[in-house]
């Protein structure tokens, strides 16, 4: 009896144990599961549910790489080396299924684009994998472009904003020359076309031979010689145009009648003192290309005239050069940017409307700088001319221009220093001081003023190193730059001028820069102009017209305050040049900015109008613009290759590297010529 007792109190305990068990491990399980839905942390022990996947959360930072460049344009902290991620260890491994859309999810529908061999160069360094089967694909997903067609043969030297005929026919009046302004096409109605090259075009002369010859296919018009001929501007021997040196106002060469101004006044200096010039109305350019032997930068200008392809010849003499005309508006350049203006025979009438023109040079003029005048009214003994003289003088006069010097057939006058002099003028004298509110430095459409345009009281732009020691002194008016930084605006200025010369410095040892012949070089978007600070210091023998895109802060008095030359422009428009104007085409982070206001397709079509056959470009910026952006330069034929950044594989940069063949150029001129005579035929 008692062992059946017994037995049956020790069933009744398993039994109850078990039930415990069981009663406390159900407990643990809802426990577990729903504690998450009262605010606290799910137990480590219970796994999510089966229908979601595991999400790591990474940092939004992970793989975040910075451009010293882009700090100017963005308010972006900079990071020390230190506090940068590091990447992902070996044993992960990473897998993508598909691309991410616009609303950042995950998908699998997407077009590849056509390929053509005749537009890809596979070069070392991509961002590239070869399949086991041997096929090259690429790791980024592209849209597809449509190759592009070649434009007509009548628009081998075409520039969009200065050869609309439409817009030109509906302005309201020419008389003061708005015919040689920017009348651009209409949104939609640009190029859509890749311009063509003229017949028998070669490679450019290489500089310093280029300077006294070039090419007469490349540049085929006669009409300069036809008119100039007797002034020793230029002359056609066999396949070639020489240019002797020589110009209307200094026939003996414009090496003479450099070293008489010099001799005039020691004080110009050139290549210390004076650094940075604009040559009016220049020809050929004679004027600036003998400059650049004395280390002065000469921005050449001239209206698309009669004389129109005078900037196509000084550009593939491979001088700084652009299309521009004194007329209404205010030329692209900021205020007190050259340190000496120079006229030869420029055809321009300083004293109409009460000098507003000469007020614009005035502008331009740094602070005791100089204006040279050559032309007849200077030394001709005729009524009209001396009539011409007076009216000179008087305007000057009241410019508080001093004459300093008058000899032979020039004359020079120097600005003042400070404002002093205007404020000391009588009362009611014209014409008057600029408001204190006028920005000088605004140049993007804004019609030209008939006022003197103030001097800073602090001695901005007037108080700078000789050259070339101004190349790397942090200027004053680096703090009048409205921008955004964490940083002292020196500091960020001496660290863009770091970062682009060790990038520079690759540039130049491993892709042999100084050996492809390198002379026109265009920076679509130049920040301080650190980037052509590093090709001056580099020692590499090109010139840098340093562009400053409207969309961001207006940094060209820092350019020109550097000894280097600049321009304002929006991408969104063409530029004022002919096409075939540069070798190289330089534009960091610029369509990363640009493509909310601009069509990326659209601003590769003007690249690829200004950018001679056998010339490159280097396109530096985010990944999520490169796929499209090597696909557009495909459609184009260029021969692309997209590249790391020495920052590494996981950096958010990369490098579109194309370049434009002469070849593929004629081939595709030579099919369009079949095929027209076919469909004639």
């Amino acid at each position: 009896m008692k062992l059946f007792v017994s037995s049956n109190l020790l069933r009744n305990s398993v039994f109850f144990k078990i039930s415990a068990f069981v009663l406390i491990s159900v407990a643990c399980f809802f426990l577990g599961k729903h504690w998450s839905e009262d605010g606290f942390r799910r137990l480590i022990f219970f796994s999510a549910e089966p229908s979601r996947s595991p999400i790591v959360a990474l940092s939004p930072d992970f793989g975040k790489t910075y451009n010293i460049s882009d700090l100017i344009y963005e308010s972006h902290p900079i990071l020390p080396p230190s506090l940068s991620p590091p990447p992902p260890p070996d044993s992960v491994e990473l897998k993508v299924f598909g691309i991410v859309n616009e609303n950042g999810k995950m998908s699998d529908e997407f077009q590849i684009g056509d390929y053509d061999a005749e537009s890809v160069e596979t070069l070392g360094n991509q961002t590239e994998f070869e399949s086991s089967d041997g096929d090259i694909k690429s790791t980024t997903a592209r849209v597809s472009v449509r190759k592009f067609e070649m434009c007509s043969e009548n628009m081998t030297e075409y520039i969009p904003c200065l050869d609309n005929v439409e817009a030109i026919k509906r302005l309201n009046s020419t008389a003061r020359g708005e015919r040689f302004e920017r009348n651009c096409p209409k949104e939609g109605m640009g190029l859509n076309c890749t311009v063509p090259v003229p017949n028998g075009y070669r490679p450019p002369i290489p500089w310093p031979g280029s300077r006294d010859e070039v090419w007469f296919n490349n540049v085929p018009h006669t009409k300069l010689v036809e008119d100039k001929g007797g002034q020793n501007w230029i002359y056609k021997e066999n396949d070639k145009f020489k240019f002797p040196g020589g110009g209307t106002q200094f026939i003996h060469g414009a090496d003479q009648y450099l070293d008489q101004i010099s001799q005039m006044i020691p004080d110009i200096s050139f290549g210390n003192h004076t650094r940075v010039v604009l040559d009016i109305g220049c020809g050929v350019a004679s004027f600036g290309a003998y400059l650049i032997s004395r280390n002065v930068l000469t921005m050449s200008i001239a209206p698309k005239d009669v004389h129109e392809n005078q900037i196509q010849f000084a550009l593939e003499r491979g001088v700084p050069a652009m299309v521009a005309a004194f007329t209404t508006r205010r030329l692209l350049y900021p205020s007190q940017a050259f340190d000496l203006v120079h006229c030869s025979r420029c055809r321009i009438n300083w004293t109409r409307d009460d000098g507003i023109l000469l007020l614009e040079v005035n502008r331009m003029l740094r602070a005791g700088g100089y204006f040279v005048w050559a032309a007849q009214p200077v030394y001709k003994h005729e009524k009209a001319l001396e009539e011409q003289w007076e009216e000179m003088l008087n305007l000057t006069t009241r410019l508080c221009w001093v004459l300093v010097k008058k000899e032979g057939y020039i004359a020079i006058w120097q600005k003042p220093v400070n404002n002093t002099r205007y404020l000391s003028r009588g009362a009611g004298l014209t014409p008057p001081l600029c408001n204190s509110e006028d920005d000088p430095d605004n140049v993007w459409y804004v019609d030209l003023k008939a006022c003197i345009t103030r001097i800073e009281e602090n001695g901005y732009g007037a108080n700078l190193a000789p050259w070339p020691a101004r190349l790397q002194t942090p200027p004053d008016r680096l703090q009048t730059i409205q921008i955004d930084s964490y940083v002292a605006r020196k500091e960020l200025f001496v660290a863009e001028s770091k970062y682009w010369k060790e990038i520079i410095s690759n540039y130049v040892n491993a892709l042999h820069w100084k050996q492809i012949g390198l002379r026109n070089v265009l920076d679509m978007r130049a920040g301080f102009g650190g980037f052509a600070a590093a090709l001056a210091e580099l020692k590499v023998d090109c010139w840098v017209l340093n562009v400053i895109p409207v969309s961001g802060p207006n940094t060209l008095p820092v350019i020109y305050d550097r000894g280097l030359l600049g321009v304002m422009h929006d991408w969104c428009e063409p530029f004022d040049t002919y096409p075939r104007s540069y070798d190289l085409l330089h534009a960091a982070g610029l369509f990363s900015i640009e493509r909310k206001r601009c069509n990326m397709t659209t601003m590769m079509l003007e690249m690829d109008r200004i950018l001679r056959p056998g010339g490159r470009v280097y396109i530096r910026d985010t990944i999520n613009v490169m796929s499209e952006l090597q696909e557009i330069g495909n459609a184009m034929r260029w021969h692309t290759s997209l590249r790391e950044t020495a920052e590494g594989p996981h950096a958010s940069y990369r490098v579109l590297v194309c370049e434009k063949r002469l070849e593929s150029s004629e081939k595709r001129r030579t099919k369009k010529k079949r095929k027209t005579k076919g469909k004639r035929a």
